[in-house]
């Protein structure tokens, strides 16, 4: 498959806003999707971040396998990368609040010292588009002042936004790299809805999605599908046929395709995590939770 290659004009504005925002705030929340923690990551982003205070916020933890999300906190905690994980939707600012306190301990202290009390912190928030972003901004700030939507992209601006008694948070417009260089990474964004779906061919993403689900949530595919064992053992483009005549679309396998796609996007084949964290960290997995 060839390289991806694709930069909207306001994603690139995007990128030299956030570099020139880097001077002006305390701290970055850096969100990515729990489902694919390191995919969802913007390489250009890691790079300009290196230098500066950080956390990982891993979102739409509800939606990823928990085993597999206490593994990455665990990755990110050892490689010395703060990280926390919530549900866009519940007890986030809290969380977020204390890691935010934490890595900023020596910078806070050093204010009191001083005598500035009152000066809030300022948190620029940043990711791919469609991370769940405006979601957990409109939970932490208690009011619906960022725009959500299901499509990527949906915020096209940046703005302040207040939250708590502390904190002033940067809202900015999610932001993609220049080209896929790896097709699995475009295929992965695709599948969770963080890309446009026009990038890639249905059936290349649901035959993507049918190697996962067998190798990683075999009984979820069968049951949701009515499988039979043959069905599952067959080629993956077969068991997409089986998918397309189950669910009545006869030979239209695109239809096919697109139902499979849909079906995981709304959580019918159970949580999921595509991306693998590296093994040397894996097989360490038993260590205090980061998020602690």
């Amino acid at each position: 498959m060839a390289i991806i290659q694709w930069y909207p004009g306001h994603m690139a504005k995007a990128l030299r806003q956030a570099k020139e925002n880097l001077k002006t705030v305390d701290i970055v929340l850096e969100l990515v999707d729990a489902r694919l923690p390191e995919s969802s990551r913007n390489p250009e982003l890691k790079s300009i971040l290196e230098n500066n205070p950080a956390i990982i916020v891993l979102t739409k933890m509800d939606l990823a396998d928990p085993k597999q999300t206490k593994k990455w906190l665990n990755y990110y905690g050892t490689s010395g990368q703060p990280a926390v994980a919530v549900n866009s939707t519940n007890g986030s600012l809290k969380v977020i609040e204390k890691k935010i306190n934490t890595v900023l301990a020596d910078k806070l202290a050093k204010r009191a010292e001083k005598g500035i009390q009152s000066k809030k912190i300022s948190v620029m928030c940043i990711g791919i588009p469609n991370v769940g972003k405006s979601t957990l901004l409109n939970h932490m700030v208690k009011k619906n002042v960022a725009s959500v939507g299901d499509k990527p992209g949906v915020t096209k601006k940046q703005q302040w936004l207040k939250a708590g008694k502390n904190l002033q948070l940067l809202d900015t417009p999610g932001i993609l790299w220049p080209k896929f260089e790896d097709p699995l990474v475009g295929q992965k964004l695709a599948l969770t809805g963080a890309i446009k779906d026009q990038l890639f061919h249905d059936d290349d993403i649901a035959l993507y999605a049918i190697e996962f689900f067998k190798e990683n949530g075999a009984p979820y595919l069968q049951k949701r599908y009515s499988l039979t064992e043959n069905e599952m053992s067959a080629s993956d483009v077969d068991t997409l046929l089986a998918i397309t005549k189950k669910a009545g679309f006869r030979g239209d396998y695109e239809r096919g395709a697109q139902r499979l796609i849909q079906d995981i996007r709304n959580q019918k084949l159970g949580r999921y995590t595509l991306d693998t964290v590296p093994q040397t960290i894996a097989s360490d997995s038993k260590k205090a939770d980061p998020n602690e």
